[in-house]
């Protein structure tokens, strides 16, 4: 009969589970050595012994650093010996990251969507000329075109152009211009277009499944 059965759950927490338990021992063994000549003596064994686990970290800069940081940690900065690299900080390593700020976006149009007013902003710090009156309105085009596909039905410019100028908190004033958007119409067949391509991609895709699937199963009755 086995009296004495270490379980998991009896046994010590592993600090750096991926080394294993056996290099926890060691650790904890060096720690108990009365001499600092003893300590260093099994402080480089384990070093070498952790560098034969981690083989593929050998082209790593700083391997050897690294592996004196999971050193000290294991043994819980208790292992007094000598490094050749700086000792980590007990509380730098517990010390809680900042929080991540989680960006807050409500624009006030969600149909035209978030990049609309990152295109915008580009818009607004480029220099008065052809190519900014293109891009301006290459942007409401695009604007009308998500209007469309959120409304389904036909909009006049002055609403875009009204739109835009709000989003470019007045910067961008296309209220007077004579030049006219992209009918409604041919934006709409132009979402048509994509949709229809893109349902016949689908069906396509079902019915090679489908006829793989059949063949597949004609293969197995014979």
């Amino acid at each position: 009969m086995i009296d004495d059965i270490e379980y998991n759950t009896e046994r010590e927490h592993l600090i750096i589970p991926e080394l294993g338990r056996h290099m926890q021992k060691m650790v904890n063994y060096a720690k108990t050595r009365e001499t600092k000549e003893e300590r260093n003596k099994y402080a480089n064994a384990i070093i070498t012994a952790i560098g034969n686990l981690q083989p593929h970290l050998r082209d790593v800069p700083d391997f050897k650093h690294k592996l004196w940081d999971q050193l000290f940690i294991i043994s819980k900065f208790e292992l007094d010996a000598d490094s050749p690299y700086e000792k980590p900080s007990k509380e730098v390593l517990e010390e809680r990251p900042a929080p991540l700020a989680y960006p807050q976006n409500f624009p006030k149009y969600r149909f035209y969507g978030n990049n609309i007013k990152t295109m915008i902003d580009v818009a607004n710090t480029w220099e008065e000329g052809e190519m900014k009156e293109a891009l301006t309105f290459t942007i409401a085009n695009h604007m009308k075109k998500c209007f469309l596909n959120w409304n389904k039905d036909t909009v006049e410019d002055a609403v875009i152009f009204q739109h835009l100028f709000e989003l470019s908190e007045g910067k961008i004033n296309m209220k007077n211009t004579e030049e006219s958007l992209t009918d409604s119409a041919s934006l709409m067949k132009s979402n048509s277009k994509k949709k229809y391509s893109n349902t016949n991609s689908n069906s396509k895709n079902n019915k090679k499944k489908h006829s793989n699937n059949n063949s597949n199963r004609n293969r197995k009755r014979y």
